[in-house]
């Protein structure tokens, strides 16, 4: 066990600590925005190719509203931010029925879509750097022996890409992926991933920069909920989170006796 402290004072004694990885270990927006306009260029050209240049205008501004782009950045609690890739897939076609498309057809359309970049974009976890102060601190629960977790709405395959990038895989000892049901932000997401660490989540932290996060937390029993507020250009609003911080340096351990 040990103490959380932040900014000198304790909040907590803890046994596990789970993160959220995009905007809270690593700084991805400026990765997500990449792929937002890529997959926007995409559909763009595939809706051309079947649709004509009809509504092109009015399905570019209504995409970026549906996926929290705010001109050259990306609202945290929008689809992109922080939702799974099938969601982001099923926010796609509802815009395109918006346009006229029948249920099926825009389904389609959007596979197609994602399917498309798949092909054409390869990530190799370089784009999305750690946050500055986020190993120390990985470092200092691995020193104590506290186990560390990812719970993401990444894939897998993300989630160790991200892992081994950052040379950071060694310290982090599970993790809990879109792959995995239920997908967070169900609470019953946090049970399982705390029964594979065999912790209670009372004994635990969790740490995320988005409200579903934090409430899933306070939901599944966890017992220090934690709002990161550094990971993206505009500042998450977090009402849930007791504890907020902006900067890695801010949280530190004390290893209890």
């Amino acid at each position: 066990m040990a103490t959380l402290l932040l900014r000198g004072q304790p909040i907590g004694s803890i046994r596990g600590v789970l993160f959220d990885k995009d905007g809270t270990l690593s700084h991805s927006e400026p990765h997500l925005l990449d792929l937002f306009e890529r997959r926007l260029t995409v559909i763009c050209d595939l809706w051309r190719e079947t649709k004509g240049a009809s509504h092109l205008s009015e399905l570019n501004i209504t995409l970026r509203q549906a996926f929290g782009i705010r001109d050259k950045a990306l609202h945290p609690g929008g689809t992109l931010a922080v939702a799974a890739r099938q969601d982001n897939l099923t926010s796609t076609a509802t815009v395109f029925c918006i346009f006229g498309c029948s249920w099926p057809e825009a389904l389609a359309l959007a596979d197609t879509c994602f399917q498309r970049i798949d092909q054409q974009f390869s990530d190799d976890g370089s784009s999305r750097p750690l946050l500055d102060g986020a190993k120390r601190f990985l470092e200092d629960l691995n020193k104590a022996a506290i186990p560390s977790a990812v719970i993401s709405n990444d894939t897998t395959k993300g989630i160790h890409t991200f892992l081994d990038h950052e040379n950071i895989s060694s310290l982090v000892v599970d993790c809990w992926s879109a792959d995995d049901q239920p997908r967070k932000p169900n609470p019953e997401a946090v049970h399982q991933l705390c029964k594979r660490l065999q912790l209670l989540p009372h004994q635990c932290a969790l740490i995320g920069d988005a409200e579903t996060d934090l409430q899933m937390a306070r939901d599944a029993g966890i017992g220090c909920v934690i709002g990161y507020l550094g990971g993206w250009e505009i500042r998450p609003d977090l009402p849930t989170a007791v504890h907020q911080f902006e900067h890695w340096n801010e949280l530190e351990l004390e290893a209890d006796p």
